[in-house]
């Protein structure tokens, strides 16, 4: 038993840790996951969408030191007790995502590792089964220190976890896990290989045969039955490759300019998902370093999900030297976690990306 526990309180402890800190490394799109939670038509409480970076924080910094508690064997009743909890919470959501199809992706670890909503259901299903064994056998969860070391392990981890936090959000994340990384090429993250797996589909077409209904399989052709067609159902058996840009334009007048501006040699794209949340002290700078850019011979652009009449004001009180296109919400807020951000581009390729308090080090 003892041996039970204690293999099952390393690896429930680790994971916490490990979980944790991916989403601790990246809160602002773990906030944009809860988001989604709280929205109309999934789990209706849109009162909480507003504090959503708030519980982000809290629960990514609890996640962390309740899997540093239960290593050190610290406040066990509390940690046990907060475990079960936060496990059955995670349960539902995953479960009520998988059955619901109502969020594809929970964000457990982040974007560092993508699970299917039933992948999540399962962890979390096999990890409250193994804190529902060390409630069982807390007896077993022995401080591994001191008291006094215990309180000082403790506190280091609150200060590390809130301090790498200040960082992340003043920042960008420490590892940028997606697909709009420093070195990545954006058109070649929109490509699929030759070689990349197909989707792989059953149809199960549905003939009257004599009379009686009769179902035959097949994966694409079409069946010679001697019968009349009914009806057929699509299955998919096997997920295909889905490239891991998708969806990404540039438009302006409706048109999408995205194929044109990724050739270019000399790019700077300022990235404001939503220009009404922006911090808009930072166009001060915004416009310093664009125009310096533009000095150096790059091709400077605006991208945003906001409408026409706000960009224009925009650039007019700002006086911005470049111009706004449109770009979907969700996807300027998968390439850069700041309002605003800059990239600066090569042919495609991402050279530079920043927070928008990091201005200063751009280099044209």
């Amino acid at each position: 038993m003892k041996i039970l526990i204690g293999v099952s309180r390393v690896f429930v402890g680790i994971l916490f840790i490990i979980s944790g800190l991916i989403k601790l490394n990246d809160p602002v799109g773990f906030s944009f996951k809860l988001e989604e939670y709280f929205s109309i038509g999934v789990l209706n409480m849109p009162f909480f969408e507003p504090h959503a970076l708030k519980i982000a924080l809290f629960v990514v910094i609890l996640e962390v030191l309740l899997g540093v508690l239960l290593l050190i064997g610290f406040r066990i009743r509390f940690t046990i007790w907060a475990l079960l909890v936060m496990i059955v919470g995670f349960t539902f959501l995953t479960f009520y995502s998988a059955y619901f199809n109502k969020v594809t992706d929970c964000g457990c670890f982040g974007d560092a590792l993508k699970l299917t909503p039933w992948e999540s259901f399962i962890k979390d299903v096999v990890l409250l089964v193994l804190i529902v064994f060390l409630f069982i056998g807390r007896k077993y969860l022995k401080p591994l220190f001191g008291a006094s070391m215990n309180r000082v392990l403790t506190t280091i981890s609150i200060l590390s976890c809130v301090i790498f936090a200040y960082y992340v959000l003043n920042h960008l994340p420490a590892i940028d896990f997606r697909a709009y990384k420093i070195g990545a090429n954006i058109e070649e993250g929109m490509s699929t290989p030759d070689d990349a797996p197909k989707a792989i589909f059953d149809y199960a077409w549905k003939f009257n045969v004599n009379g009686k209904e009769t179902i035959i399989t097949t994966q694409g052709d079409y069946p010679t039955v001697d019968g009349d067609y009914i009806d057929v159902e699509t299955t998919e058996v096997q997920a295909g490759y889905e490239p891991p840009i998708h969806d990404f334009t540039i438009e302006k007048d409706d048109t999408d300019m995205a194929s044109e501006l990724l050739q270019e040699p000399k790019l700077v794209a300022v990235i404001a998902y939503d220009l009404d949340k922006s911090d808009y002290e930072a166009f001060e700078e915004v416009k310093t370093v664009t125009d310096e850019a533009i000095k150096k011979g790059y091709k400077v652009i605006g991208m945003s999900a906001s409408n026409t009449e706000f960009t224009t004001k925009l650039a007019k009180e700002y006086k911005l030297n470049f111009d706004f296109y449109f770009t979907d919400q969700t996807t300027l807020k998968t390439i850069v976690r700041s309002n605003p951000g800059v990239l600066v581009l090569e042919k495609g390729t991402i050279k530079q990306k920043v927070h928008f308090n990091d201005l200063d080090k751009l280099k044209f």
